[in-house]
């Protein structure tokens, strides 16, 4: 036999079968239910907080780039000036207003 099926006699007629077999359910008890509650809530409670710290972990790397895009774009317009001032002073030495220009020489200073 096996160990959830129990045996049960019951009166029958002539030529019938006197045994019949009933199975047993399992079920758990009020104790059982609650551990496997609590079991249940820490897990979906520990996947919960693993998801919350990779969210947090991807908004530091996002803010630490912001940070480095800014400083990057003020590099870069800071570059842009300097290079404007560059090619300011060969732009105004190669124009032809500038080749038509005479140097004049110091003639004297004034004194008081």
């Amino acid at each position: 036999m096996r160990s959830n099926q129990t045996m049960t006699k019951v009166a029958w007629g002539k030529n019938q079968n006197a045994t019949s077999f009933a199975m047993e359910s399992n079920t758990l008890g009020p104790i059982s239910n609650t551990v496997i509650l609590i079991i249940l809530a820490c897990l979906l409670g520990l996947l919960y907080l693993t998801q919350v710290v990779k969210a947090t972990a991807f908004s530091y790397k996002i803010n630490a780039l912001n940070k480095q895009q800014t400083q990057l774009q003020l590099q870069h317009s800071e570059l842009e000036v300097a290079s404007a001032r560059l090619q300011a002073l060969d732009r105004i030495s190669q124009s032809a207003v500038a080749k038509t220009l005479v140097s004049v020489a110091p003639s004297g200073t004034v004194q008081q």
